[in-house]
């Protein structure tokens, strides 16, 4: 079979997890890989505290009856993620009781209570060759990168290559997003990171996806559907497509077809389930613009010039909602730039500094911070 399938399941609810995920793995040829002792490392989406019906992250019913699967194989499982925030047990715990992980302890999974990092090389990286990760994953024999379908403000789509960016401790991961500032450059690291732990099979929670102004802080969209593939970039790819995204609308998949991980389209992965059925025309996505193709191949200054200003005019930023913000401070404390300050008890962004990485927009509890379209970015839509 080709390692590109993506096998596709509609379902409703979370009530039969275990059934379900059996039945979207079988047309790939399930679990047979696993082996008895096989240490089996579960990378979960647990951006932040969030309860599952907030659908954030990926949900604790799905992980539980995974589980149970690998357990049926005699594999030890460890779940975990590094979610944005000090890396330490004291957070992590309060994350894992809040997310419902409690779930899958019970089922027979350990969750991840070793907090080392580590430093690694990655020569094959395009624009990552050293990065320190969360040393627990390094001592898997196998990674499942178990993703939840979410719309994204910087990246557009946070899927399965978008989910190992948790291999990052998450107090360094402002600083990734301070060294690539341009979604092109943030896209290509999380390729390589993606490229560098070659998650052994990848999973998609689209049973209660994220829209509008996702990945926290966004509204939770009913979509049905389990999916499955041996390949990160196939899934995100057709899971993108089910939502109305192209890989134009997502940098990650426009990088990883540059590099030929991923087809043009979602229409050349073979795909095992009712595509069309779950496709829906009314999600409500973030406009990324991450590169300006009328910019030519670079060479004719007028053409560089005009690219550059259209970049300024039509890219998204981050603005307030004041009525929202509780001064909290929680934004400025993320912000790599640091260009958010507190004052009179709301925050103000220093745009000269703004690098648009969306932090702001991530991790703000009250919402308050979204991504905003010019007037001229709609008008170009609409046109």
């Amino acid at each position: 079979m080709d390692q590109k399938t993506v096998s596709l399941l509609p379902c409703p609810d979370y009530t039969e997890a275990e059934a379900a995920l059996r039945k979207v793995l079988e047309p790939i040829g399930g679990l047979d890989w696993v082996t008895p002792g096989m240490k089996v490392a579960v990378k979960v989406n647990l951006v932040t505290a969030m309860k599952p019906e907030a659908a954030g992250t990926t949900h604790p019913a799905l992980v539980a009856a995974l589980t149970k699967l690998l357990l049926e194989r005699g594999a030890r499982v460890i779940v975990g993620d590094s979610p944005g925030g000090v890396y330490s047990a004291a957070y992590l715990s309060h994350v894992y009781a809040v997310c419902g992980l409690k779930a899958a302890e019970e089922a027979g999974a350990e969750l991840n209570r070793d907090f080392g990092q580590a430093e690694v090389e990655n020569p094959d990286g395009k624009v990552l060759r050293h990065f320190t990760c969360t040393a627990w994953l390094l001592g898997a024999d196998a990674i499942i990168d178990f993703a939840k379908l979410k719309s994204h403000g910087m990246m557009g789509f946070s899927g399965a290559v978008k989910n190992l960016f948790g291999s990052v401790p998450g107090t360094m991961k402002p600083e990734y997003h301070f060294k690539y500032p341009e979604h092109s450059l943030f896209a290509d690291m999380l390729v390589d990171l993606c490229a560098y732990w070659k998650p052994r099979l990848s999973l998609m929670d689209g049973v209660l996806a994220m829209e509008g102004n996702g990945p926290t802080a966004g509204t939770p969209r009913p979509l049905g559907v389990l999916a499955a593939s041996f390949d990160p970039y196939a899934l995100d790819l057709v899971c993108a497509g089910l939502v109305g995204l192209g890989r134009e609308q997502a940098p990650t998949l426009e990088a990883a077809f540059r590099r030929g991980l991923a087809p043009e389209s979602f229409r050349e992965v073979p795909i095992l389930g009712p595509f069309d059925a779950l496709r829906v025309t009314d999600f409500q996505n973030l406009a990324v613009h991450n590169s300006l193709l009328f910019a030519g191949n670079g060479k004719n200054p007028l053409l560089r010039a005009f690219s550059a200003f259209a970049g300024r005019v039509l890219r998204s930023r981050p603005r307030l909602r004041a009525a929202d913000c509780a001064g909290c401070g929680v934004c400025a404390r993320v912000c790599p730039a640091k260009a958010i300050t507190i004052v009179a008890g709301k925050a103000v962004i220093a745009r000269q500094s703004c690098i648009r990485c969306f932090c702001c927009q991530e991790f703000c509890p009250k919402g308050a911070m979204r991504v905003h379209r010019t007037v001229l970015a709609k008008l170009a839509g609409r046109l």
